[in-house]
């Protein structure tokens, strides 16, 4: 069926794939019909997909160091751009950026306009040179630009703090999408979702979460917008909804103020029982908050989540994979392409689910129901079964109130499918593509941590004479500790998941954004001004996060810069310091100079000539190395 290599076969391999995901979704449909309970399906759901990857990941192992670093720089550039996409689409944007649009309106928003106009950042200012100067990792690219151990140490402590804040966001939402498609606890979930991500990865590196994230694309995409267009189409919307959000959004603007919206005193929810987490829709979802400080809180959430997009090193290391900086471009394009699928359909996905829930006119709402009748409906006491929806009867008259509905964020677009009454294959098809999404997001994440450490601290600064079997056992021993420490972290809930994805971002653009695009912008730039900017920049940030988080210190936030916005903080100040220091400072060698001027035409050869895999690491992959 397939003639040739592995790279001119992927159209062909992939479009099977996805159609014979389809022919699984419609055998799921069938089993459903036949009697088949929610549990099996969902059990079915995520062990079929995950199957698939973890068989994706052990055909792609390799014990060649080009290949399980950056993919062989062969992957093309469509395919990188959804591989991208896959990394990129999170479970934060998969699971939690709807409910957060769903809980808090307008203002959310902010993470959607700033998470895609990063990437126009990474066009135009990084990921074509940084492919163009040939290294394996971000801190690579530090330690060989400003030079020196202690610059490469530094990049590497940025990293890890950033990405492994990062991580953890993921694992929780494997655990919360495990924890309902499963019927276990959360906490269990957490370690079956690190296993799930560990099976893509351990052992063909970058190779194989490629090529996995490939195919978590095609899931997540299919599991995502299946939901929006069936709910549209059910709610009288027509299957295009995109083009009628606005009649959407005044319809619900007319439900809320139908239904009042009260937010609830503080000692009233703790009277209720309700349990830590879940919250009640008490913010208009149109509504535009007042004054100059609203509007400034929304411009710097956007501008963190922008430069924190462009800052984040298991993004940047991407578009190292691709053959050309002509390719890397080009990526970009088709990232941006893939992930505008998602992201313009999430608000559309939190309007309808609010609609379901709340509209007397359809036979999915439950506002103003009687609670007796509403607890007798299958979904809402599974939800409340495992600690994610809880009814308050606050005014005791039996009747349920929009006030009196808590839901957590983290779990809308998992339960709309329920909550607008589609069948439960539907909600088995969400829970996988959440699953690929955090999947997806969470092996590139462990993936940079593992390939920081041991490429640039064990090879580069212990063991340089390291063979290539030694490298690569360290870095996967590497990837079960990070993933094992991700999971206990995560296991904990220490903040949401869009909140500890908005903190990685803030760490990536205190300690990391102005040190990468200094490096290629300002040959003037030194090691010591570079070394400076990151400790101080990501020292200042960290220490305000502290500073203002409620279960730290719980100061007032200056100029409502608060917890999720301390990247402005620490980037500041990095900026600041890294210019000063520069300037005081011997300029850098005529050397490293010419190498940034090069560096910074974006056609030619790659300016490193040492990431050219040597004699010692051309050992045959158990895989053409085509694929």
């Amino acid at each position: 069926m397939f003639k040739g290599n592995f790279i001119d076969n992927l159209p062909k391999i992939y479009g099977t794939y996805t159609g014979g995901f389809f022919i699984f979704i419609i055998l799921m449909a069938i089993a459903e019909q036949a009697g088949m309970t929610a549990k099996t399906i969902g059990i079915l759901f995520v062990a079929f997909t995950v199957c698939i990857y973890a068989i994706i990941g052990y055909l792609s192992r390799t014990v060649q160091v080009d290949a399980y670093y950056v993919a062989g720089r062969q992957v093309p550039t469509v395919f990188n751009g959804m591989a991208t996409a896959a990394d990129w689409m999170s479970g934060a944007s998969f699971v939690a950026m709807a409910g957060g649009i769903y809980f808090g309106g307008y203002t959310y928003m902010a993470f959607l306009v700033g998470w895609t106009g990063g990437y126009v950042l990474v066009s135009s200012l990084l990921a074509p040179y940084l492919r163009k100067f040939g290294c394996y990792t971000v801190p690579d690219f530090i330690g060989t630009r400003y030079g020196g151990n202690f610059a490469r140490f530094c990049a590497v402590v940025v990293l890890t703090l950033a990405s492994f804040t990062y991580v953890t966001a993921q694992i929780n939402a494997t655990g919360t999408i495990a924890s309902r498609a499963l019927s276990i606890p959360f906490e269990l979930g957490v370690w079956v979702g690190l296993v799930s991500i560990l099976l893509c990865s351990m052992l063909g590196g970058m190779r194989a979460v490629t090529w996995t994230q490939v195919a978590q694309y095609i899931v997540l995409i299919i599991a995502y917008l299946i939901p929006v267009f069936w709910i549209s189409n059910k709610s009288g919307f027509g299957f295009f909804p995109h083009f009628m959000l606005g009649e959407e959004v005044a319809r619900l603007g007319a439900l809320e103020s139908q239904f009042g919206l009260v937010k609830n005193a503080a000692a009233d929810i703790k009277a209720a029982g309700v349990p830590g987490g879940l919250k009640s829709i008490a913010v208009s979802h149109a509504g535009v908050p007042e004054g100059g400080m609203a509007a400034w809180k929304f411009i710097s959430l956007a501008l963190c989540m922008m430069v924190g997009t462009a800052s984040l090193p298991h993004i940047l290391m991407r578009y190292f994979t691709t053959p050309s900086v002509k390719a890397a471009r080009k990526s970009v394009a088709w990232s941006l392409f893939f992930i505008a699928l998602l992201y313009t359909s999430a608000p559309m996905l939190a309007t309808l689910s609010k609609i379901s829930l709340i509209d007397p006119n359809l036979p999915t709402g439950i506002i103003g129901k009687p609670i007796a009748e509403i607890m007798q409906i299958e979904w809402v006491n599974a939800w409340i079964n495992v600690k994610q929806a809880f009814i308050a009867d606050f005014n005791g008259d039996g009747i349920l109130q929009l006030n009196e509905w808590f839901m957590r964020g983290d779990v809308v677009v998992l339960a709309t499918p329920e909550v607008a009454g589609l069948p439960y294959v539907i909600s088995g098809l969400v829970a996988a593509g959440g699953m690929a999404a955090a999947m997806s997001t969470a092996d590139g994440l462990i993936l940079a941590i593992a390939n920081a450490l041991s490429h640039d601290i064990y090879y580069k600064i212990i063991d340089p004479k390291a063979d290539v079997r030694k490298r690569l056992l360290v870095a996967r021993a590497l990837l079960i500790v990070i993933g094992a420490a991700g999971a206990y972290i995560a296991s904990m809930r220490i903040t949401s998941i869009l909140g500890a994805v908005a903190w990685a971002f803030d760490f990536a653009m205190s300690g990391l954004f102005f040190p990468l695009i200094l490096g290629v912008w300002w040959k003037r730039a030194t090691r010591q001004g570079a070394i400076a900017g990151m400790i101080a920049g990501l020292a200042s940030g960290t220490a305000y996060l502290i500073y203002v988080y409620p279960k730290f210190m719980g100061n007032a936030p200056w100029l409502g810069i608060d917890h999720l916005r301390f990247g402005i903080i620490g980037a500041s100040v990095c900026l600041v310091v890294m210019v000063v220091v520069s300037l005081m400072t011997e300029e850098p060698d005529k050397a490293t100079q010419q190498m940034v001027d090069e560096v910074r035409v974006p056609s030619g050869k790659t300016c490193l000539l040492y990431t050219s895999p040597s004699p010692r690491d051309r050992q045959k992959s158990r895989m053409p190395s085509s694929a």
